[in-house]
């Protein structure tokens, strides 16, 4: 059973009202004016990554799919226009009959990004795609947000396994989303239920300080938790005296025990006191687990320390710092007529302030050197030149209003790992820097 069919346990009857009003109001006008049916085509992309990030991480794209399939003007959702009058009688019967279908193209989920990527293309008449801006950009900025926090700590961490454990730090919902984000950017596993029981991820969990205070002593909360999960438990020794936790963990446990968790003091010193009271044990197979407010340059200080793998739960969830990717959708093109062959005109926002937009429907390709290492993305309007024919970024994810590009999350995590591995070394490093590689434009003459 494909876990991914299942849906959210959630009662979500259609992703039609996850937009904003002036979408539904641009759509009256628009008919009215008999402009609504002219051949479109808008482009999602950032002008900038957030300030010290050398790319971005695109994620949030199965998720894209699914809210346009599920794009529906039901019974309920009409009648709650109606009721409101938000738009009138003719649009609401317009929107019954709702079905994109258009054409979707954008980078694979997992590749990575830079300013003025074309992460996404929708194409199809002004009225279907307009309406789609605001549910996608919601997707793709939280996700991609996450995915690039979590791509960074993957970075810091190494060889040594992630677990996404933020759900109580942020909505509901967006917790699934958050763990979904993380998996992609290199988290191994997750603590939420609902992302495991969406998405396949692993989930892993034992026990929290309450367990431990619940018992009339530490001794008895851990004699609990191994008779019931076993000795390979993860036993939390912070509680009370970390010392005395370890000496009475291993004698319950003995030195088949899993592991220990530390959620509090100083890490890098607890860890190595730790290490060397499990060894002089005998546990020298029990692992140490750290949490606590953990982002990515504490991940990092801790490299040296004798840490077998990290949870993550506040900074991940919120993007360590920087909760969205800042992604824009623009209308970049669009026909002089409602002829299906008229041609299509570029068109683009002038403005001050820095939010200008490149028009004309665009292709995207990665330039390597002799090494096979990124060093530009390469961003154009016309032919692709010939030496980037093979190097093209853009997939068809939508042809004709049907999802041709649906992928197992597997294969769009190992597709990130091997992205971030194309990209300089410098891309790695959490200093604060420019993007890895620059964007270079090319137009027809």
């Amino acid at each position: 059973m494909n876990t991914a069919d299942l849906g959210l346990p959630v009662d979500v009857p259609s992703t039609a009202l996850f937009t904003d009003h002036y979408e539904l109001t641009m759509l009256q006008a628009a008919l009215e004016a008999g402009t609504a049916g002219r051949r479109s085509v808008f482009e999602i992309f950032t002008r900038r990554l957030p300030e010290g990030r050398r790319y971005g991480v695109v994620a949030g794209t199965g998720r894209v799919l699914d809210a346009v399939e599920n794009f529906r003007f039901d019974a309920g959702v009409l009648g709650f226009l109606r009721e409101r009058r938000i738009v009138d009688e003719e649009t609401l019967q317009w929107l019954a009959g709702y079905r994109f279908s258009g054409d979707i193209w954008g980078y694979p989920e997992g590749e990575v990004y830079f300013p003025g990527s074309p992460v996404l293309r929708v194409e199809g008449s002004f009225a279907e795609c307009v309406l789609l801006e605001t549910v996608i950009l919601s997707i793709l900025n939280h996700d991609s947000a996450i995915a690039a926090a979590a791509s960074r700590m993957a970075s810091a961490a190494g060889d040594r396994p992630l677990i996404e454990m933020g759900a109580r730090r942020t909505h509901e919902l967006a917790a699934v989303a958050a763990s979904r984000a993380a998996y992609i950017g290199g988290f191994a596993s997750t603590s939420d239920l609902a992302a495991g029981f969406r998405y396949g991820i692993p989930t892993v969990g034992t026990s929290a300080h309450a367990f431990t205070l619940l018992h009339d002593s530490e001794r008895d909360a851990f004699r609990a938790q191994v008779d019931s999960l076993g000795r390979g438990t993860t036993l939390l020794v912070d509680t009370y005296d970390v010392a005395e936790a370890v000496r009475t963990a291993v004698e319950i446990a003995g030195p088949e025990l899993g592991a220990v968790r530390i959620d509090s003091g100083d890490l890098l010193l607890v860890a190595h006191r730790v290490r060397q009271q499990l060894d002089a044990l005998g546990a020298r197979d029990t692992k140490i687990v750290v949490t606590s407010d953990l982002d990515e340059y504490a991940i990092a200080s801790l490299a040296a320390a004798p840490v077998d793998a990290y949870g993550v739960g506040t900074q991940l969830v919120t993007g360590s710092g920087h909760p969205t990717a800042s992604m824009v959708y623009k209308l970049v093109a669009r026909a002089e007529s409602d002829d299906p062959r008229a041609p299509l005109v570029p068109v683009a926002k002038r403005s001050s302030g820095g939010k200008t937009s490149v028009g004309g429907r665009k292709w995207a390709a990665r330039r390597l050197d002799a090494d096979g290492v990124a060093e530009a993305e390469v961003v154009g309007t016309g032919p692709v030149p010939g030496e980037l024919a093979d190097r093209q970024l853009l997939v068809e994810l939508i042809k004709g209003g049907a999802v041709v590009a649906r992928e197992p999350l597997d294969v769009v995590r190992d597709r990130h790992a091997a992205a971030r591995a194309g990209l300089p070394l410098s891309a790695t490093q959490l200093s604060r820097g420019e993007a890895v590689i620059p964007t270079e434009y090319v137009h027809p003459r």
